[in-house]
């Protein structure tokens, strides 16, 4: 089994920013399997182009590491070393290295590999792209394939896109808003109160509201729906692709920076997103949707931080749920009138 190897060894919607630049290399021919972590493996399923998921956690890459073992690593070079693969690009954010699993890479036997990479690769690499910080994860990643000799479709546009395999729950005639209030990193999630209320002022003024979140997050979407009479409460009911049916029949979405941020841009969906700067928004902002972001200014801006250190978590305790309420009637009055692509800062 001859083909292309992409590596994005990260999460949800770290997977899905690399939805482009992976169309661009299935336009080579042969299969293209996509080598991701456990955490991302459910947005892998879903994008256009990809053949083969391989899900395998590199323990320089995940946020909760278990430890390097010679079996795990002997395993993953014998399953690469299987399927042969003539190409692969390694995908990283600007703070990883592709170096370690250049290396397996190349102990399965891989002839060509590309990657940015800050530090000197020797001879683990044989396109070693540098690129600007302040692109965009997209931007980042169609760079990479550029630099390997890949391109997008002239017809492609760039955008997010998803396979829409899973059928709703049940949900509102009307258009209606969804309210996301989890995050996968805490540092990143806005306080449970700020969701209610936001959930209950949209409901207020009329508008049909569905709240979603993982199983793990049921309990937050039952407080949020608790506050919100009317609201329709999702929480543990979707999975992945059950999120992206949602998702992709409603007017607007409110969410933190976070996984199903992403998976509404890949189906056209506008974001009010409550971004905590602990990344860079221009690196990491809902790409080619219409949205806004809200937080507030804070000295601490780029700590990278999992779980905030600062009392009171200054940078979204702050914003209002009034002016995310505004927003997302904003949002979807851009949708129904404006171009796609408008973006609203």
């Amino acid at each position: 089994m001859r083909g292309v190897l992409a590596v994005r060894q990260d999460s949800l919607g770290d997977v899905l920013l690399v939805g482009p630049a992976i169309r661009a290399l299935a336009r080579s021919g042969g299969p293209l399997t996509l080598l991701c972590g456990e955490r991302g493996a459910a947005a892998a399923r879903l994008l256009p182009g990809v053949d083969e998921v391989l899900a395998w956690t590199a323990p320089w890459i995940d946020p909760e590491p278990g430890p390097v073992g010679s079996e795990d690593c002997d395993e993953l070079i014998a399953t690469v070393a299987e399927r042969a693969p003539h190409e692969a690009v390694i995908f990283t954010s600007f703070h990883q290295s592709p170096l370690p699993t250049a290396l397996l890479l190349r102990l399965a036997g891989v002839p060509r590999i590309a990657a940015i990479s800050v530090d000197y690769p020797g001879s683990l690499l044989d396109v070693r792209h540098r690129v600007r910080d302040d692109l965009h994860e997209v931007d980042r990643a169609l760079s990479l394939v550029e630099a390997a000799g890949h391109s997008l479709d002239p017809a492609d546009d760039g955008r997010l896109e998803v396979r829409l395999e899973a059928d709703p729950p049940p949900l509102p005639e009307a258009p209606f808003f969804v309210i996301h209030p989890g995050a996968s990193v805490p540092a990143r999630a806005w306080e449970p109160a700020g969701w209610a209320e936001l959930a209950a002022t949209l409901r207020r003024r009329g508008h049909p509201v569905v709240v979603t979140g993982t199983l793990e997050e049921a309990a937050l979407s039952r407080f949020v729906v608790a506050a919100a009479p009317g609201a329709v409460d999702l929480g543990g009911r979707c999975d992945f692709a059950g999120l992206a049916a949602v998702l992709s029949r409603a007017a607007g979405v409110a969410v933190a920076n976070t996984g199903p941020a992403h998976l509404a841009a890949a189906v056209g969906t506008p974001v009010a997103s409550l971004f905590a700067p602990t990344v860079p928004a221009v690196r990491w902002r809902p790409w080619g949707v219409p949205h806004e972001l809200f937080n507030r200014d804070v000295p601490c801006a780029g700590c990278r931080a999992r779980v905030c250190p600062v009392e009171g978590h200054p940078c979204l305790a702050e914003v209002g749920p009034i002016e995310v309420a505004d927003a997302l009637e904003r949002l979807a009055g851009a949708a129904a009138t404006g171009p796609a692509e408008e973006v609203i800062a």
